[in-house]
């Protein structure tokens, strides 16, 4: 999430890279008018790409042009993270609703740049035997989930369901937890698959079937 002390790359080339994240937004968007059919396509040809691109990176050392300074140390000789998004994108479309789906993508790249601007920017207080995982961070995360599933729900659904709060609240808070104590597996796999998995199972709990306006 966030760390007291860069590894190689300044705070801005931190923005920069959360700012490249942020491009998830658009399977959001890509889903919401296209389709899912589609965006599982274009989700899959971007992987075999990123993947081609991968090999030529880690197995020949090849450099990318203009990226290459986005990777982090323990990415230099292990897939980047933008791989495992796209896994992580691919499942929850698969598998999910389309509202928990899009709900754990948009968690995963808002909260994620949210908790490692904000941590790295303002984090003053460390959480114990969790390296680098500020407090300041932390609840920057959990409240970026919050509105931007507030956001989703305003914009593309008119408005949000009481039972569709529950959804979205155990959803932020399942993001923010998984986000806040991965440390060896790659937080932009987990994070949507299990925050995504979180909602799908409050869905079937509570028997929701449609976005209820209240």
């Amino acid at each position: 999430m966030v760390s007291s002390k860069p590894e190689k790359y300044s705070f801005g080339t931190e923005i920069l890279r959360k700012l490249v994240h942020l491009n998830g937004i658009y399977l959001v968007l890509l889903y919401e008018f296209f389709g899912k059919i589609l965006t599982l396509g274009v989700l899959t040809v971007a992987l075999v790409i990123a993947l081609e691109a991968e090999y030529f990176r880690i197995e020949w050392e090849k450099n990318i042009p203009l990226f290459d300074v986005l990777f982090r140390q323990k990415e230099e000789k292990t897939l980047g993270g933008h791989v495992f998004l796209a896994i992580g994108a691919i499942i929850v479309i698969s598998v999910f609703s389309k509202e928990v789906a899009q709900l754990a993508i948009l968690m995963a790249v808002v909260g994620d740049a949210a908790a490692a601007i904000f941590g790295r920017a303002y984090g003053r207080h460390f959480i114990p035997g969790l390296k680098g995982k500020a407090i300041e961070g932390v609840f920057a995360e959990f409240v970026a989930d919050i509105i931007i599933g507030i956001v989703y729900f305003v914009l593309f659904c008119g408005g949000i369901g009481s039972m569709w709060w529950v959804v979205l609240v155990m959803m932020a808070f399942s993001a923010t937890i998984t986000e806040t104590v991965c440390s060896r597996m790659d937080d932009n796999l987990l994070v949507p698959v299990f925050c995504g998995f979180t909602g799908e199972m409050l869905v079937v709990l509570l028997g929701i079937s449609s976005i209820i306006i209240i």
